[in-house]
């Protein structure tokens, strides 16, 4: 169902492939929430946008933000050639107007965290992934748990854009997205 705005909310059926959002200048607004905001979610956001095509446009956020991104996520991003500018750590209070066609949450309940909740019309799925700043070791081991988150949701994103959204009813959608949070 796409509104006269040009949004188009995949999880009611009206579903179009990723190529089709770029070409018809409609847009797909996909929030990664983690609890502080300052790594994996931060992470998420600035390689969805830089991976995604025109129109699709992901945002980050915490239920607990710590106030500040840390400082090695961003530097783990542009060693990988990633674009950082406009990044923080903010709550989910920030994006009460958003109304997300996607929501995922990347928090590690495997290492106990409890993930935020996000209430609204949203699809939701998790992709969890371990905290590359729980590491303790060597500044290459600490260097190498981030490129390896990097690439994680690299792997990630590019099954998300490849997804042939057309052809996916809200369910099928929520499988298709879960089924990514555990590559």
């Amino acid at each position: 169902m796409c509104s006269a705005s040009g949004k188009c909310v995949i999880a009611l059926g009206a579903s179009l492939p990723a190529i089709e959002y770029q070409a018809l200048g409609l847009t797909m607004n996909v929030l990664f929430l983690c609890t502080a905001n300052s790594c994996r979610s931060i992470l998420s956001e600035a390689i969805f946008n830089a991976m995604a095509p025109k129109g699709m446009r992901a945002f980050s956020a915490g239920s607990y933000p710590k106030g500040e991104v840390n400082p090695l996520a961003l530097q783990a991003l542009l060693d990988a050639g990633f674009d950082v500018e406009g990044l923080y750590s903010k709550s989910t209070d920030a994006h009460q107007a958003l109304a997300p066609d996607i929501v995922i949450t990347v928090c590690d309940k495997a290492a106990g965290e409890a993930c935020p909740v996000f209430f609204g019309p949203a699809t939701r799925c998790h992709w969890g992934l371990s905290d590359p700043s729980d590491v303790n070791g060597s500044e290459a081991e600490i260097n190498a748990a981030f490129a390896a988150t990097i690439q994680q949701i690299q792997k990630r994103v590019s099954a998300f854009i490849a997804l042939p959204f057309a052809q996916l009813d809200s369910d099928a959608l929520k499988a298709e997205l879960n089924r990514i949070g555990s590559l």
